[in-house]
């Protein structure tokens, strides 16, 4: 079964599926957006930025973005087989991905990009170009809502403007994998709520606890919204 979900055919067929249901639900769901003043300052102001929400609100991500006045964006999207099945959906939606996962610290201090230094090298390129750049700080694999190294060494080493969201969805579907990620169902309510801009120098614990407790309140707030 496993060899057939990695068949270049099937992995195709659930990217148009899956890309062919986000739109349709999308298209039919009532926002709310909160605060959307702060990334129309960042859209306006051009240059590279970096968006950040919890992987598990994915599916709810390409409704946030105003593709006729944003930067063009890209995703980082893992290399693995279900990160194909998401970059190819993605990318149907208008948003090509850059294939790698979060970077993370050796125990000497060093730095090891996961997924390739390539992928990692093409981020800062593309940020630095004005373009933005979406993060799911918890992926690929958790733990979720737990911010890894790679998002705030980007935004360290590009000095771009980091923009946080958080995403939600009722009625909504809620997946049996480690994020619990959102599938929103057609004419959904939905929320957007986006943080103000913030430039984070400090690649620290405790700089990633910061973002770790900002980007968790966001989301709860877009809950909140629904409840």
């Amino acid at each position: 079964m496993k060899a057939l979900f990695h068949a270049p055919w099937v992995q195709a067929t659930l990217a148009r599926l899956m890309a062919g249901w986000m739109k349709f639900c999308l298209s039919t769901m009532r926002l709310t957006v909160e605060n959307r003043a702060a990334a129309e300052e960042v859209w306006d102001s051009g240059g590279g930025v970096i968006v950040c929400f919890w992987h598990s609100r994915i599916a709810l991500s390409p409704a946030a973005w105003d593709f006729k006045r944003g930067q063009e964006p890209r995703a980082l999207i893992s290399q693995s087989h279900d990160g194909e099945v998401v970059a190819r959906a993605i990318g149907m939606m208008g948003i090509p991905a850059i294939r790698g996962s979060s970077t993370k610290k050796t125990h000497r201090g060093k730095m090891k990009e996961k997924g390739g230094s390539e992928a990692f090298r093409e981020i800062l390129r593309w940020v630095k170009a004005g373009n933005c750049i979406a993060i799911t700080p918890d992926g690929p694999r958790g733990p979720a809502r737990q911010m890894a190294e790679g998002a705030i060494l980007i935004a360290r080493m590009t000095r771009a403007p980091v923009l946080m969201m958080g995403l939600a969805a009722k009625p909504a579907i809620r997946m049996n994998t480690w994020d619990q990620g959102v599938i929103p169902l057609p004419f959904a309510r939905g929320a957007i709520v986006w943080g103000d801009a913030i430039v984070e120098m400090d690649d620290t614990q405790e700089a990633r606890d910061r973002w770790t407790a900002r980007l968790t309140a966001l989301e709860d707030r877009a809950e909140a919204l629904l409840a």
